[in-house]
């Protein structure tokens, strides 16, 4: 059940990832891809970007949000 976990938590982690570097460059947000990864990180990016709001232009959201995800991964696999 752990390894499940921690192997969920690693494919969010690579959405993520791709959500970070799909906002640097020039994207159609109509794209259903696109749309899809917004729809899937959204809901864990924003109450942190509300606590923690973009500081001079950058968004600190997805390191919170991946230090989050590292710390649950760790307690899960010490768990199993």
């Amino acid at each position: 059940m752990g390894d499940l976990l921690g192997k969920l938590i690693g494919l969010y982690e690579i959405a993520l990832l791709i959500r970070i570097v799909i906002s640097w460059v020039p994207h159609n947000p109509y794209n259903q891809a696109i749309r899809f990864l917004y729809k899937i990180t959204d809901p864990v990016l924003n109450p942190v970007r509300k606590l923690i709001p973009p500081f001079k232009g950058i968004d600190l959201s997805p390191v919170i949000v991946f230090i989050g995800l590292g710390i649950v991964k760790r307690m899960v696999g010490g768990m199993f």
